[in-house]
């Protein structure tokens, strides 16, 4: 009776450890993690864009550090090339949190410019109204026009400058999120 429990427990030992962890994917091989247009060794190799989407939505609901069980056929396994690809999948995650985070910085600095652009303009359409000049003619029509486009232009590039700093770089937050969460994976090769 006992030595059956015991079986019993070893067997959902063996099953569990392909469920539990955060994230447990099965491939084929190796291959399944990079692109197949690339033929460079795996420490250098593209990863796949669906190997990557997949990683993103397993990712996505999960909290604090995550562990990346990547489930191979026991044939196929190979330790040399394993740590090779812990590297690379490494590397990758951490070049993607840099290039996000540049972006990021590229859209607020870009931001901070068009509202400084914009807030000249609201201020040339200032003085242009409250010194006026009393021409008569084509100095006033000039006067007139340059306030008219100064306002609304001034308007939207403060509005938008505004834009760039505090919403869109919001948008990339989830992408940082990812790239943070598996750069700081426990990545493990199991026997499928």
């Amino acid at each position: 009776m006992e030595e059956e429990v015991w079986k019993k427990e070893i067997e959902n030992d063996e099953l569990n450890k392909f469920r539990k962890g955060n994230m447990s994917l099965v491939l084929d091989s190796y291959d399944a993690l990079f692109s197949d247009f690339d033929p460079r060794p795996y420490s250098e190799r593209s990863l796949s864009d669906d190997f990557v989407s997949e990683c993103k939505s397993a990712a996505k609901d999960k909290d604090g550090a995550i562990e990346l069980r990547l489930l191979i056929p026991t044939h196929l396994r190979k330790q040399h090339e394993e740590i090779k690809i812990k590297k690379r999948l490494k590397d990758y995650f951490k070049t993607h949190i840099k290039e996000v985070e540049k972006e990021t910085k590229q859209i607020k600095k870009g931001g901070f410019i068009w509202f400084f652009i914009g807030s000249i303009l609201l201020v040339t359409s200032t003085f242009l109204y409250e010194y006026k000049i009393d021409i008569r003619g084509v100095l006033n029509f000039l006067f007139d026009f340059l306030f008219i486009i100064s306002q609304p232009a001034g308007w939207f590039l403060c509005w938008e400058g505004l834009d760039r700093i505090f919403v869109k770089p919001l948008q990339k937050v989830p992408d940082h999120d990812f790239y943070k969460k598996m750069s700081n994976a426990e990545i493990y090769f199991l026997n499928f």
